[in-house]
């Protein structure tokens, strides 16, 4: 009697395991805003408290290189969560980003074309008919880029419920913080698809810890000046014009920057941080209870990162690593648990991953390239180099740990290049250096061939690099229209 039983268990274990084998995966993309790559606990900074991300990080693999492609505009955001959606590359998004022509079909409406249910809920930086190609569904939506300060900030952000004429003409102010607003959308999807056989896409974007630097100090963790480092690559002003000084994010301190008011903007940034990461927990405690945690992929990442006070700047409108690299974890189903990738990555191969890790033929609009060999042993190589370029005042160039920096502002053509094996903060500037000067004139051959090879808008053959005055909205907006 107890042989049959244990074999009726065995029975009813592996019925339930081809079961799950067979069922389409789910998939929940979270994106957070202005997140660096130096702010998750597990991934070492042990001055943040990121509970949730820490358990990402455990569950799944964690690609701790991966690259931002930059912007045309100040708003960094919006062609990189363009390039997300769409796995396409810089020069060829439309108008930075602000709209998805019909032509490239978005990774939630691939998957709502192959018979996924689509949510969104939260940020939306993009056109308003893409993102009804794109979901099925949505609730407390954000269009735009942030919650201004003078409308009520993070406390009071605009939101719309989903329109199904696309119009998106009636907005509503909600009364609570941001993140709880897209946490509450999130949850009551997936309460609703408890019962539910039909796989779901959802995309679940926050618009924090992106400024206003105002977080909640009911939920998450609080930080004081004294619970933060200094970056040991603090300074109080940049040390040369990079064709930014003055944006918009880098005037919400005082120039120079001090220690303590670059300590006490940190302690708000990382109180932020935990706050948002408070709020994907109860949205993957939600996963749990609905019984689909199981069988859902998940991905976190940033849209773009921030300097909060290094190298003498506040914004993400520069070059640095800290501003150009992001967190992004893959967790779920097929995904090993506790692993970490240090290869060269972008944003834009999220796109092909999913569509690999569900079997969806990947759409020959995506340039990106498809990152699941990290989750097999039949080895990883990623990208040979990573490329960024901010409108025509910057492009950097990184490979075999060598990074390379070009500026083109007001007729100043500045060089860096920074050895980030043994100066990972791009503290010692080595372009000046006898023993780097080959260096410095090969990289800026490669750099010149890789910007021809992604239809890059400057050329560095010409003088000014062909663009010699600061593109303006106008301009940017012609260069792809």
């Amino acid at each position: 009697m107890m042989l049959r039983k244990f074999f009726s268990l065995i029975i009813f274990l592996c019925t339930v395991t081809v079961s799950l084998a067979q069922q389409k995966k789910n998939v929940l993309v979270i994106i957070t805003d202005d997140q660096t790559y130096q702010t998750i606990h597990a991934l070492g900074n042990k001055e943040i408290v990121t509970p949730t991300m820490d358990k990402l990080v455990k569950n799944g693999t964690s690609f701790t290189n991966a690259h931002i492609m930059g912007a045309l505009n100040g708003a960094v955001c919006q062609p990189s969560r363009a390039m997300i959606l769409c796995g396409k590359t810089l020069f060829h998004i439309r108008k930075d980003g602000a709209y998805i022509p019909e032509s490239d079909i978005t990774f939630p409406q691939l998957f709502k074309e192959n018979g996924y249910l689509t949510f969104q809920t939260g940020k939306w930086h993009q056109d308003t008919k893409s993102l009804n190609r794109s979901f099925a569904a949505g609730e407390n939506i954000h269009i735009g880029g942030m919650n201004p300060p003078d409308n009520g900030g993070q406390y009071r952000p605009e939101l719309f419920h989903y329109d199904t004429t696309g119009k998106y003409d009636k907005p509503f102010w909600g009364d609570n913080y941001s993140s709880i607003h897209f946490a509450d959308a999130a949850i009551d999807f997936i309460d609703k698809q408890k019962t539910s056989t039909q796989p779901f896409l959802m995309y679940l974007a926050f618009t924090s810890p992106h400024d206003p630097r105002t977080p909640p100090t009911w939920y998450g963790h609080s930080y004081s000046a004294k619970d933060v480092s200094l970056p040991a690559n603090y300074l109080p002003e940049h040390p040369f014009d990079n064709g930014e000084l003055r944006i918009r994010d880098e005037t919400l301190l005082p120039f120079p920057r001090t220690k303590e008011a670059v300590k006490t903007e940190i302690a708000k940034y990382y109180a932020m941080v935990s706050e948002v990461d408070y709020q994907i927990g109860r949205v993957m405690d939600a996963l749990k209870i609905a019984g689909k945690d199981k069988n859902t992929i998940i991905v976190l990442a940033g849209d773009n990162g921030l300097s909060v006070g290094q190298q003498g700047l506040l914004g993400k409108q520069n070059p640095y690593e800290s501003s150009i690299r992001v967190p992004l974890i893959f967790s779920g189903p097929g995904i090993p648990a506790n692993k970490r990738e240090n290869a060269i990555v972008y944003l834009n191969d999220i796109y092909p991953t999913l569509c690999e890790l569900t079997n969806i033929d990947i759409p020959k609009t995506v340039g990106g390239q498809s990152l699941a060999k990290a989750f097999s042993d039949t080895g990883f190589q990623g990208h040979d180099f990573a490329f960024f370029a901010y409108r025509n005042l910057q492009r950097a160039y990184v490979k075999n740990n060598f990074k390379l920096i070009l500026y083109n502002v007001k007729g100043q053509h500045p060089v860096q290049l920074f050895n980030l094996k043994t100066d990972p903060l791009e503290m010692q500037n080595l372009a000046e250096n006898a023993g780097y000067k080959q260096r410095v004139v090969e990289m800026t051959a490669a750099l010149s061939l890789t910007m021809k090879q992604l239809n890059d808008f400057c050329d560095l053959d010409k003088p000014d690099w062909g663009a010699p005055k600061k593109w303006t909205g106008v301009d940017i907006n012609n260069l792809n229209p």
